[in-house]
């Protein structure tokens, strides 16, 4: 399956009479941009603002990131299965507005979402603070069910991201990149003396406000299968989940997963990227055996030498990665695991809580309990009440300058961005 990939570079973003892209700019119509997410009627008000790298502005509760895309040559849509009808995406073409993004906040849906800062300390350590983005405040109607809530601001996000894609249908882009994974069969005569090695992506899926969409199903009705990396990058797999900020793969990441790039990157010259094997994280053992058997009886049906496994969430996840990451080893198969860590903020603790000694090859996001203080800003997009309740926060997290004292898991993206950047091969 081949993807071409257009890069129609976003260097601002600032509203319009007319939503458009000119001259690297992207202007919104915000009333046009309101009335759409008004459509759904589980809101009691909306409203639109932007913030840029660089300004001095916090946005929390964030609930969602995505990154606006539209298909340009090619079957399906963007994000199909929840925007576009269900059909098989990542091959054609599609451009992507590259340096801005829509985020959703608003009263908050569950207890972790995340703290995004434009400038300061805790910008380092989100790469949503480099973003041009457009800033969706939801606010649902009283009495609304949590679950009500979440779904109704996630479909918010992806038909703003879906829309302001739309504006760059019919642009040249500035930069193309070109992403091919050919049938097993052709792969592996093609690349006979380089190692087959694929990405095994633990999908998180353990409960109510803990979904994760592929195709729109949620992951929790699946068994693990199989993917061109291609698919993830039109959408095929998507963010419904209220996990810590720090370690939640927004939809964003998905979109960008820089574990997919960076195997397209060696791939053809160091290693075969022969393709991506799905699996989501369970509640309980059974289902855990299960979803872990399936994940390495595909790693060794597809025959091959290495896998990169990544988790989203930490705790009873951890098991899950201890087993997929075990009973591939078993099969005779080199894996490389992808966490972050739950040290505790003197570092001291156990950073899993599982553990085995054929994890033996493990790249680190960092310690999500470091502690970080976040100096005031100018403004604030969404609520601020909550970050002495967000997850990484506690009780006087806030004070009274605005400042706030939180662990790094109350930073959206943090850990996640710090662990894909330090990528590595193993050597398959």
């Amino acid at each position: 399956m081949r993807l071409e990939l257009g890069y129609v570079f976003i260097k601002d973003v600032q509203f319009g009479s007319e939503s458009k892209v000119e001259n690297g700019t992207l202007y919104v119509n915000k009333e046009e941009l309101i009335n759409l997410i008004k459509e759904d009627e589980h809101f009691e008000s909306v409203d639109i603002e932007l913030a840029r790298p660089g300004e001095s502005v916090r946005i929390t509760p964030v609930k969602d990131v995505i990154e606006p895309r539209v298909k340009v040559e090619g079957p399906g849509g963007i994000f199909p299965g929840m925007i576009s009808k269900v059909d098989i995406v990542g091959s054609g073409k599609t451009n992507v507005l590259k340096g801005c993004a829509v985020v959703t906040t608003g009263r908050i849906v569950g207890f972790q979402e995340g703290i995004i800062d434009m400038t300061g300390p805790g910008a380092e350590y989100t790469p949503f603070s480099k973003l041009n983005n457009v800033v969706l405040v939801c606010e649902p109607k009283e009495g609304l069910k949590q679950h009500e809530h979440e779904k109704a601001l996630r479909m918010a996000g992806f038909k703003v991201a879906a829309h302001l894609g739309k504006l760059a249908k019919e642009i040249k882009p500035d930069e193309v990149d070109t992403f091919e994974t050919l049938p097993i069969l052709e792969g592996v005569n093609k690349y006979s003396d380089l190692p087959k090695v694929a990405y095994v992506q633990m999908l998180q899926s353990q409960g109510l406000l803990h979904d994760t969409y592929v195709y729109g199903v949620d992951a929790k009705q699946i068994v693990p299968t199989i993917l061109y990396p291609t698919e993830i990058m039109d959408g095929a797999i998507v963010s419904g989940n209220c996990v810590s900020a720090c370690d939640k793969n927004t939809t964003y990441h998905h979109l960008n997963n820089p574990v997919v790039q960076d195997l397209y990157k060696k791939h053809g010259k160091e290693l075969n990227f022969v393709g991506v094997i799905i699996t989501n994280e369970n509640v309980y053992l059974a289902d855990k055996e299960r979803s872990s058997n399936w994940t390495a009886k595909l790693a060794e049906f597809l025959g091959l030498d290495g896998v990169v496994v990544s988790q989203e969430g930490f705790g009873n996840p951890d098991t899950d990665l201890i087993m997929n990451c075990k009973k591939i080893e078993q099969k005779g198969i080199k894996t490389v695991i992808i966490t972050d860590e739950y040290a505790g903020r003197d570092g001291a603790s156990q950073s899993l809580a599982d553990a085995d000694k054929l994890a033996n090859a493990v790249v680190t996001g960092g310690n999500a309990n470091e502690v970080i203080t976040l100096p005031p800003m100018d403004k604030i997009i969404g609520h601020i009440k909550y970050v002495d309740t967000i997850a990484g926060g506690f009780d006087g997290s806030l004070k009274e300058d605005g400042s706030i004292v939180v662990e790094l898991q109350a930073i959206t993206g943090a850990t996640n961005e710090l662990g894909f950047n330090k990528l590595t091969a193993r050597g398959f």
